[in-house]
C-alpha cells in the first residue's frame, strides 16, 4: 500500500474506533509499517475522531522524524514490536479501551496470559496476550518490555493503561485489538459464574489448525 492511502487508512479506522467508544479523548495510537521500513504514526495528543492524513508523523528506520507534529509519546513501544517481530509486524495499535483496562486491573488473573479462552476467535487472533507491570505514560521501558519477550507475543496488556496488538498489517492488528476487547468484556461478565471454557484439548486443535502463536 502506497504512504498516501496508508495514511487515511489509520484515519479510516481509528475514527471507526473512536465512534465506537473503543477509545476516547486523545487516547490511543497507531502505527504501521511502509514498504521502505519507514513507519507512519499517530501525533501525540491528537483523537481518533479528528486525525488528519497530513498530520501523521513519518518516522524512518533511523529514527528521523518527518512531519509537522510530534508523534505519540508511546513511539519507542511501537518500534519495539517491529523490532523484535519483524515482517510479522506491519502495524501496532494501542488502545485505552474499558473492559481491557479493568480486567488488568483484576487481582490474580494470569498475567502470563490474562483472557480466558471462551472462544476460539481470541485464540487465533491474539494468541496468548502477556500482562505487562504498570509503566508511566511514554516511558520508554515499556518498549524494553516489549524487547523482552524476544517477538513471542503479538498482544499486550499495559495494566492500568490498556492493550498493544501488533498484526501483519493495519487491518489485521485493529481486528486483533477489537477481539481482545470484546473478550475482556466476556471475561469480567462471566468472571466468578463457572462459565464453560475451551478444553485444552480444543485449544490444541485451533492452534494447529490455525498455525497459532502459542507459547
Amino acid at each position: 500500500m502506497n504512504e498516501n492511502k496508508l495514511r487515511e487508512q489509520i484515519c479510516l479506522l481509528a475514527t471507526s474506533i473512536f465512534e465506537r467508544s473503543l477509545t476516547h479523548g486523545s487516547t490511543g495510537n497507531i502505527s504501521a509499517r511502509l514498504d521502505d521500513n519507514n513507519i507512519l504514526v499517530t501525533p501525540s495528543g491528537s483523537s481518533f475522531g479528528r486525525l488528519d492524513p497530513n498530520q501523521i508523523v513519518k518516522v524512518t528506520k533511523s529514527g528521523k522524524i518527518i512531519g509537522s507534529t510530534t508523534p505519540t509519546k508511546e513511539l519507542p513501544l511501537h518500534q519495539a514490536f517491529y523490532e523484535t517481530r519483524g515482517i510479522k509486524s506491519g502495524a501496532v495499535v494501542h488502545l485505552h479501551s474499558t473492559y481491557s483496562v479493568a480486567l488488568s486491573m483484576i487481582p490474580g488473573i494470569n498475567e502470563d496470559n490474562v483472557l480466558p479462552s471462551y472462544t476460539p476467535y481470541s485464540v487465533v487472533l491474539l494468541g496468548k496476550v502477556k500482562l505487562l507491570p504498570f509503566f508511566v505514560p511514554g516511558d520508554p521501558a515499556m518498549g524494553d518490555a516489549i524487547k523482552g519477550l524476544a517477538g513471542k507475543r503479538s498482544a499486550v496488556l499495559l495494566a492500568n493503561h490498556g492493550p498493544v496488538v501488533s498484526g501483519k498489517d493495519l487491518e489485521s492488528a485493529v481486528n486483533a485489538i477489537e477481539e481482545l476487547e470484546a473478550t475482556a468484556k466476556l471475561a469480567l461478565i462471566l468472571r466468578d459464574t463457572g462459565a464453560i471454557k475451551l478444553k485444552t484439548s480444543q485449544i490444541e486443535k485451533i492452534v494447529n489448525k490455525f498455525n497459532i502463536e502459542w507459547d
